[in-house]
């Protein structure tokens, strides 16, 4: 069994109505099949960005027990 905390910012937190929560799965994910398993498998927003354990990563990183994943909309500034 593998856990993952997921975690949202931005207006991400505020679209997916928590600031984060626990996964829980039995076999090998990726960071777009976390995606699909937190959001009620929604497509992959184009401009949504991904970390895991604090580095940014694609979506076809993969994620192991333990490791933390988090969900962000792309920051801008002027």
């Amino acid at each position: 069994m593998m856990t993952i905390r997921v975690k949202y910012f931005a207006s991400l937190r505020e679209h997916m109505g928590r600031a984060e929560e626990t996964l829980s799965a039995d076999e090998a994910l990726t960071v777009a099949d976390v995606w699909r398993r937190v959001s009620g498998a929604q497509p992959i927003p184009a401009n949504l960005l991904a970390a895991v354990n604090q580095e940014y990563r694609s979506f076809s990183q993969a994620v192991h027990d333990g490791d933390e994943v988090a969900f962000f909309p792309p920051v801008t500034g002027g």
